[in-house]
């Protein structure tokens, strides 16, 4: 059956699950101490922009709201960018508080319904994925039951106590949620992405009762799941958060592979040696001799010297690879140096592939003992490493002339 919606707005929630432990993206540093970590590019666009380009495929698509802590400023250019490329409204809300996850949505009501929708779709910005959105879609127009329709998918049982889990039936109704449960609920767990119909607002409203903040998590869902208007569409497809920045190379891999799949074009095929997905800007100077990929993407304006070696590694703006040096599992800061002959490595993160339905852990910084937990190398903008020098399983914060070599440290 075709699906007909004359009119939809589709808002993008810049505000995360944690927002008020985390509103400065303290475990996406040092990267998210340049740009918002909504605006990190992974394979080669923001992060959002991923979730742009997904929505804008809906034919019946009207606009975009994205909200969020931030100045509006520094979401000014990507916005003008987004509507000249996609096409779309776009606008940017900012919270001059912390309203919750749907508190912005009751605050900010008459701006979101002014056109009449019939649906809105709410995005964390801080998930990433081949998302579902035109099934979803059809599947609400499929349910006129259905207020809420939540998109889930499956993780382990150990890992699903760090999700919002949801109680399923075999039709689809959501019997029962509860938020990072204590013990063990349902392997079925939340991707932080609804699409609710309009006059849910009017309930979210009634629901937030003179609060300050209102939650869809807390305060929403649990009570929905009582009254049979909520379900939830499950998929298989790959998902996955990026609450810290070594989550943002593993996001990089698969949203390379949606490249491959859906628009190859986007991907480097010719000059270096390529191995696998990878993805170059334009602007990038790369020399012939180089060997890149697989998993790799390189910023606008980088320079790639002779013979240099990168494998899993995100390579951003402005950034110089002097000759012959090797950077693996790493993500290289705006307009740093890497020396002739150095080396920066990093520990390779990925779910377990011997264990169904795993997720990334997005491990701390550090264990409980203290000590460093090997994860990726991540060197924050115009850091140099110099020549003949080895950075393994280290942070760098920005604007460090290192002097010497360094395993398992984080350099301030």
């Amino acid at each position: 059956m075709d699906y007909l919606w004359p009119c939809h707005y589709f808002w993008l929630h810049c505000w995360f699950q944690d927002a008020l432990l985390d509103f400065k993206c303290t475990r996406f540093r040092p990267l998210s101490l340049q740009v918002p970590k909504p605006l990190f590019p992974i394979a080669g666009v923001p992060l959002i922009e991923h979730h742009i380009s997904q929505l804008c495929q809906l034919k019946d698509l009207n606009e975009i709201f994205l909200m969020g802590f931030y100045p509006a400023e520094q979401f000014a250019e990507f916005i003008e960018e987004s509507r000249r490329r996609y096409n779309v409204k776009i606008g940017y809300i900012e919270e001059s508080a912390s309203l919750g996850t749907a508190g912005g949505l009751v605050l900010f009501k008459d701006e979101l319904l002014k056109d009449d929708p019939k649906a809105l779709f709410i995005l964390n910005a801080d998930v990433c994925g081949d998302l579902p959105v035109s099934e979803m879609v059809n599947d609400l127009d499929e349910k006129p039951e259905a207020k809420c329709l939540i998109l889930t998918t499956e993780a382990t049982r150990d890992q699903s106590i760090n999700f919002g889990s949801v109680v399923i039936d075999q039709h689809g109704k959501v019997l029962h949620y509860v938020d990072k449960p204590t013990t063990f609920v349902s392997t079925h767990i939340s991707c932080g992405i609804y699409l609710i119909r309009a006059s849910m607002l009017q309930e979210l409203e009634k629901a937030k009762n003179g609060s300050t903040q209102l939650w869809f998590e807390t305060d929403i869902f649990p009570n929905l799941a009582s009254t049979s208007a909520f379900y939830a569409f499950h998929t298989t497809r790959w998902w996955s958060q990026t609450k810290t920045a070594a989550a943002a190379l593993y996001a990089n891999r698969h949203y390379l592979r949606l490249y491959r799949e859906s628009c190859p074009e986007r991907l480097h095929h010719s000059g270096a040696e390529i191995v696998g997905d990878v993805y170059v800007d334009p602007t990038a100077e790369i020399d012939p001799s180089s060997k890149i990929g697989p998993n790799v993407s390189i910023g606008a304006k980088a320079k790639i010297g002779a013979g240099v070696r990168i494998r899993e590694s995100i390579i951003l703006p402005e950034c110089v690879l002097e000759e012959h040096s090797i950077v693996l599992h790493s993500i290289i800061g705006w307009r740093s140096i890497v020396g002739k002959w150095a080396r920066v490595e990093g520990t390779p993160i990925a779910p377990n592939p011997n264990i169904p339905f795993a997720k990334l852990d997005n491990k701390p910084l550090f264990n409980t003992d203290g000590r460093l937990n090997p994860s990726l190398t991540i060197l924050g903008s115009d850091v140099h490493v110099p020549h003949e020098q080895v950075i393994l399983n280290s942070v760098v914060l920005p604007y460090k002339d290192l002097s010497a070599s360094y395993k398992n440290q984080i350099i301030l």
